[in-house]
């Protein structure tokens, strides 16, 4: 969405909304400094798609938009993909902070965004062939096990 990052937070809010309560959503986020960095803060025009903000930096806002809703149940699709080392740091711990205490589903490739999660569901060829705890799985589903160890040795 074009804009600022201000209406970028707020979009389909039905309420009012204080500046205190953008920077704290920001902040839980993981995006309260660059933000604060930006010439013109909260009003800082991001383009369209966000394309003034970095992959890990359009994400995060997100994150805040999130926060800002406090959903009941929050779905995540790839999350964490196409972003560098030190971003996907960033959005995996405001995810984690997100996500506690709601139900959420999680779509993901990378172990990270999921190995704490209660339950994992194991996809193969579209067909669920294991579920349960990190552990659980890798134990129970010789896939999931080689997929684990795959990923860890990159």
């Amino acid at each position: 969405m074009p804009g600022t990052i201000r209406e970028n937070l707020l979009y389909g809010l039905e309420r009012e909304v204080s500046d205190d309560e953008l920077w704290q959503a920001l902040d839980m986020a993981y995006a309260k400094n660059f933000v604060q960095e930006m010439d013109d803060q909260l009003d800082t025009q991001i383009g369209e798609r966000g394309i003034k903000l970095s992959g890990g930096q359009r994400q995060r806002i997100a994150i805040a938009r999130a926060f800002l809703r406090n959903p009941k149940i929050l779905m995540l699709d790839e999350a964490t993909a196409s972003l560098d080392s030190e971003s996907e740091a960033m959005v995996q711990k405001a995810l984690s902070s997100l996500m506690k205490d709601r139900t959420t589903l999680v779509i993901a490739h990378r172990l990270s965004t999921i190995v704490d999660a209660d339950t994992i569901y194991f996809i193969d060829h579209g067909t669920v062939s294991g579920s349960g705890k990190h552990e659980e799985l890798i134990k129970s589903t010789p896939l999931y096990a080689e997929y684990v160890k795959n990923q860890f040795k990159k």
